[in-house]
């Protein structure tokens, strides 16, 4: 792979408006260095990779065409927006990205002004940039242009089809750009993908299109209503003629493309061509995911965030994980597996996430048993549901923060009904340095006030297998398991699959001076905070309790504990408001007791980005923090 000596243009650019006066017969090599200038980072600092190598050229275009930030674009998901940040003044800060107190790992207005909006849950750019279209008209801002750029993977989720739909009834000159490389994080599946793959179009009949449609309008023979209905017509003889039906044209979207997304000419001159045409347009690229890296160009999954590698050779850079504890979604996928095995009425469900929950295992072993639904979590509960309520036993895997989007869908189609829908949330708690739009904090505050569900949390992985196992028994209705993401605590973990009685806890150490009350995997850094107390502390004992179930509660434990104890402290991966530590003060409350209670949790404010370790000093929930609140506590 041709390395460039130097970034000799790129160094130059430090602003959309540098790269404005750059010739157009420069921007190749533009390209090239922007690329390189990822590669060369990515290596060293981890980050979402494949997705930023497929949009050099379109990123370049869009700056090169369109006045931003006064023009705005808004990036879907945000994986693909590396390129986006170092040409928009942030080239020499790139090597802190997703560091703590680094650049942002996704867009954020919060970070620089060319962040049109939040990015990180994908299909939203559609709905938000047609947003800021109505807006900019609203105001007489006439010149202002809003572009959308969303994948093919994103097209598939409910929200783009609400956006689409309301951009074709609602008057706008919104330009949406669908980046098709046939890739989501796994690969694209479904209908769209399929369409998106046959859909053709000749440019010379958009640019005749165009030609005639405006001299039309200048003769004074095409107004808006005639406009509109000759573009009805024209679409329908199109289609008939080419034996095709195109979805956008059908909304009223004016279509164009394909285009080679890598041709870096070809898409300035259809970005000027197209940029001020009035009414919603859509234009289609062809990209590849990792272009320019051949490995990642190969196995665009595994380099969508390959971690460290080696830039020359390819090489990924693993760490020995030999005599480590398993991923919790390891431990996952496997146990999946040994239950189908047993249970013939298990289903596998995931939206777009197969390997980053390994719920390939059962892809693999039981292909027939296990669906990929895409982008589109609600419809993964819901479809969840409609098998359940034909005797199907779904494990809907979906990432805790993605689960928030399929709030209702839980509510309306699952809990109501009491279907047995194991809604397994991987990634629960705080996640690292995908940040705020991912770490999963919030799940136990917005379940836990859903009737008919039951909601667990396991402290290690022979817990998660056995609330797997119990979750599948008969009547047991939907059944939520929040569990985070990285690595448990034992290696021996491949225990007997044997059931859990619903609503009970476990009382793992006694004492008499203070009860901790925890619930899931931060158990283990509340029981290290135990036994350091008490070994610099002789005469100290501090009993700990694993909730385990937060709905329903183990009542005669918590009636143990409020009888016993006159100070409690809880302990959640959560946040306060409305969490664990607010179920053992209500319960306390509702009882008449009255000790004192300490929560540690997550604030009410979204947490920064930054190493798992670091976000939980700073969260107060790491064992030295439990340890100082222990000492605090019993001192006072």
């Amino acid at each position: 792979m041709e390395q460039p000596t130097s970034y000799e243009l790129l160094n130059k650019i430090n602003s959309p408006d540098d790269l404005r006066h750059v010739p157009t017969e420069a921007l190749p090599q533009v390209c090239h260095e922007l690329r390189m200038k990822i590669i060369d980072e990515l290596s060293r600092n981890p980050g979402h990779f494949g997705s930023s190598l497929g949009v050099v050229e379109l990123t370049v275009a869009l700056h090169y065409i369109f006045n931003t930030p006064e023009d705005r674009i808004v990036w879907d998901v945000g994986h693909q927006a590396y390129g986006h940040k170092i040409l928009t003044g942030r080239r020499d800060r790139f090597c802190t990205n997703r560091k703590l107190n680094g650049l942002c790992p996704f867009p954020s207005p919060a970070e620089s002004e060319y962040d049109t909006f939040t990015c990180g849950h994908a299909s939203n750019s559609i709905s938000a940039a047609l947003g800021m279209a109505v807006a900019a008209a609203q105001k007489g801002e006439d010149n202002r242009h809003v572009v959308a750029v969303i994948g093919d993977g994103a097209m598939s989720g409910g929200l783009a089809f609400e956006g689409l739909n309301n951009v074709s009834s609602t008057p706008n000159n919104l330009l949406i750009i669908l980046n098709d490389n046939d890739m989501a994080i796994d690969r694209s599946v479904g209908g769209m993908k399929q369409y998106l793959l046959n859909l053709q179009t000749s440019e010379r009949y958009n640019r005749i299109r165009y030609t005639l449609s405006k001299k039309f309008h200048d003769w004074g023979w095409l107004n808006e209503e005639k406009r509109k209905s000759l573009i009805r017509f024209n679409n329908s003889l199109k289609s008939v003629i080419a034996q095709q039906q195109n979805i956008f044209e059908g909304l009223n979207i004016r279509y164009f493309g394909p285009v080679d997304g890598h041709n870096i000419q070809a898409l300035i001159k259809v970005l000027k061509e197209i940029k001020d045409m009035k009414g919603p347009k859509l234009l289609h690229i062809h990209t590849v995911k990792g272009k320019g890296f051949k490995p990642a160009e190969k196995s665009a999954t595994v380099w969508h965030a390959p971690g460290i590698f080696d830039k020359e050779t390819g090489e990924r850079i693993v760490s020995c994980t030999e005599g480590l504890p398993p991923r919790f979604q390891d431990v996952f996928g496997a146990t999946l597996v040994e239950l189908a095995r047993q249970n013939d009425k298990i289903i596998g469900v995931t939206p777009a996430m197969p390997t980053g929950c390994s719920m390939t295992m059962l892809m693999k072993e039981m292909p027939q048993r296990t669906f990929d639904v895409g982008i589109a979590e609600g419809h993964a509960v819901t479809f969840s549901g409609g098998m359940a309520k034909e005797g199907m036993i779904p494990f809907c895997n979906i990432y805790s923060s993605f689960m928030q989007r399929a709030y209702d869908n839980i509510i309306h189609d699952v809990a109501i009904q009491k279907l047995p829908v194991v809604l397994c949330l991987d990634r629960a708690g705080l996640v690292g340095e995908d940040g705020p739009t991912h770490h999963g904090v919030f799940d136990m505050a917005y379940l836990r006030i859903i009737p008919n569900l039951t909601i667990a949390s396991p402290m290690d992985e022979m817990e998660l297998r056995k609330l797997m196992y119990t979750a599948q028994l008969p009547d047991m209705g939907p059944f939520a398991i929040r569990y985070p993401r990285g690595r448990g605590v034992l290696t021996e973990w491949k225990c007997p699959l044997e059931a859990v009685k619903v609503g009970t806890g476990r009382k793992l150490k006694d004492g008499c001076d203070l009860a901790v009350i925890t619930i899931g995997p931060i158990g283990n850094m509340a029981g290290k905070a135990i036994e350091l107390y008490e070994a610099e502390h002789p005469g100290k004992s501090i009993a700990h309790y694993d909730l385990r179930f937060l709905k329903p509660l183990d009542e005669k434990m918590l009636h143990e504990i409020g009888s016993r104890f006159k100070k409690i402290i809880t302990v959640e991966d959560g946040v306060l408001k409305g969490g664990m530590g607010s179920t053992v003060l209500e319960f306390m409350s509702d009882n008449g007791y009255c000790p004192t209670v300490k929560r540690l949790g997550i604030d009410d404010k979204f947490v920064q980005h930054g190493p798992v370790d670091d976000l939980f000093r700073i969260c107060h929930i790491d064992t030295n923090s439990i340890y100082h609140t222990i000492t605090h506590t019993l001192n006072s």
